[in-house]
């Protein structure tokens, strides 16, 4: 149910076409809800026939041109109502876990290069969120509330991408590798 609600807070920030809502996708909310150019473009469909968000008419009709679409009252309120509903925690499911899991049954063979892989990945999106913190939240920026959310949700990142390569390089430490 995320993914149109992920659409409706990109349109409200900028009406936008289904490329361009990839594009943005990719920039941004990507880093935490990735949706594929076909999944954004049937939930376009869908948010417009639900009336959430209508195509904005074209300054002049020609065939195969974009459409660009913007939030129509109805879509506001139904991210404002979900903005708001209570939602339980998702339980964590990532194979990496398991594989360890499986390995302690198995045995470890070929794990060590894994983690070793792993950690590799969350430093370099560690270092990457680290530079679009610096980037676009300098401390002595005055904030309104979005752009304090906005630095809230990358802070999130930034401590999931710390706590991937602490975890990491102890489980790397267990099998008495160097990172």
């Amino acid at each position: 149910m995320s993914l149109p609600h992920a659409i409706l807070t990109a349109l409200l920030e900028k009406p936008s076409s289904g490329l361009e809502l990839t594009r943005r996708f990719d920039k941004s909310i990507g880093y935490f809800w990735s949706a594929t150019h076909q999944q954004i473009y049937r939930e376009l469909g869908k948010l417009e026939q639900a009336g959430h968000i209508r195509a904005l008419p074209a300054a002049q009709p020609t065939r195969g041109q974009k459409k660009e679409y913007e939030v129509l009252p109805a879509g506001r309120e139904e991210l404002t109502a979900w903005v708001a509903k209570a939602e339980d925690p998702k339980p964590v499911r990532d194979p990496l876990l398991l594989r360890l899991r499986a390995a302690g049954v198995v045995g470890s063979e070929g794990l060590e290069a894994e983690l070793v892989r792993h950690l590799a990945l969350h430093r370099r999106q560690l270092a990457e969120y680290t530079a679009i913190e610096a980037r676009d939240f300098p401390p002595e920026r005055t904030t309104t509330e979005q752009h304090r959310l906005r630095h809230l949700v990358l802070r999130g990142g930034i401590e999931l991408e710390t706590f991937w390569t602490k975890w990491l390089t102890d489980a790397l430490a267990a099998f008495h590798v160097n990172p």
